[in-house]
């Protein structure tokens, strides 16, 4: 598929030689990307904006503002019973992605149209990779959470796999790590596993936690679950991961989606313990959440909690955690699709009995 150029107003790169050309210097243009990065208007500040910026910036800003706050709309927004809410957001061409305001002053924001990875239970990727989002609509996710309330942390978990988008996630990183004010272990990079992002989170200014969505540690059923991932088999992959985590000296995260009859038994709850012994990981488990037309289930509370408490007794820091916005039926891709009229059932992931074996 040929992907569409990203539109340049669309990318932060972009919007900095736009203020360069505007007479802005560093300063001036941090200034503006900081005010803007937290949700602040541009005549913020002690200082009058007369005694500090060059007249032709102070003439633009107006129409810059305006352009700014045309990135990212709010279409809906859906609070759930957890203090969370799931927002679905219009951007300029009139696509829409997801954010999800998070209890605990967080946010998870999208990084693409759609998704090209087709993870079985998933709804985002089943019409496939539509287009990248620019850093600085990946930025304005994150405005339009500060307009809300405040915002300390930013996951990178919403629709798309940020490793796919990787030069504009990781200059939203970086803006986000210096002018929108988070502190770096409070920016979460979550990826499916691609060596390329384990290649290049290393070198950026801003190193942010990492999560990896694992599911599985039986190699053919991830596979199965997650057909256009990387070919890395589970136990590299955390290997991969847990490399980047110990440079930067935070743990890492382990996203796990709970689905009954596929990743939910004792086998599993064993290769974890084997897997993860002696690692500085935290292993969130994940009841699935249902979504129309597949046929997933998510297994009973009970067993999942049985699951968090013998990998826990195993010494294996393991959290069991409600996914935001079960209550409005808001599984990630949920909200796009009921909004997009004429859409179809989504075709479930056939997986083998010799991949559940």
């Amino acid at each position: 598929m040929t992907m569409p150029v990203t539109a340049p107003a669309h990318r932060v790169a972009d919007l900095r030689t736009r203020l360069a050309a505007l007479g802005a210097n560093p300063k001036h243009a941090q200034r503006v990307l900081r005010l803007w990065s937290n949700a602040l208007p541009q005549d913020s500040g002690s200082r009058p904006v007369e005694s500090f910026l060059p007249r032709t910036l102070r003439e633009a800003l107006p129409a810059l503002e305006a352009e700014l706050a045309a990135l990212a709309r709010v279409v809906s927004e859906h609070p759930g019973e957890d203090g969370s809410a799931r927002l679905l957001v219009a951007l300029a061409d009139g696509q829409t992605v997801e954010s999800v305001l998070l209890p605990r002053e967080g946010v998870c924001v999208s990084t693409q149209v759609g998704c090209a990875v087709g993870c079985g239970f998933c709804m985002t990727g089943r019409d496939g990779l539509l287009r990248q989002l620019g850093s600085a609509e990946i930025v304005a996710q994150v405005v339009l959470a500060r307009q809300r309330r405040a915002v300390r942390k930013v996951v990178f978990m919403g629709m798309g796999e940020p490793a796919h988008n990787l030069d504009e996630v990781l200059d939203a990183i970086d803006l986000l790590g210096t002018a929108g004010g988070l502190a770096h272990k409070q920016i979460v990079f979550s990826t499916v596993g691609d060596r390329r992002a384990f290649e290049r989170l290393p070198l950026g200014r801003v190193k942010p936690a990492l999560a990896l969505s694992l599911h599985t540690t039986r190699p053919a059923l991830r596979e199965q679950l997650l057909p256009r991932a990387p070919r890395i088999a589970p136990d590299e992959l955390v290997a991969l991961a847990c490399d980047y985590a110990e440079a930067t000296d935070y743990p890492l995260q382990l996203q796990w989606t709970l689905i009954e009859g596929v990743n939910d038994g004792d086998d599993e709850v064993q290769a974890l313990q084997q897997l993860l012994a002696g690692r500085r990981v935290v292993l969130n488990l994940i009841p699935y959440t249902t979504v129309d037309g597949l046929p997933w289930r998510r297994p009973s509370w009970e067993r999942a909690a049985e699951m968090a408490r013998t990998l826990h007794r195993a010494g294996v820091l393991t959290k069991l955690r409600h996914s935001a916005g079960q209550d409005v039926d808001g599984g990630c891709g949920q909200l796009r699709a009921r909004a997009l009229a004429g859409t179809g059932a989504p075709q479930p992931v056939r997986v083998s009995r010799r991949a559940l074996a």
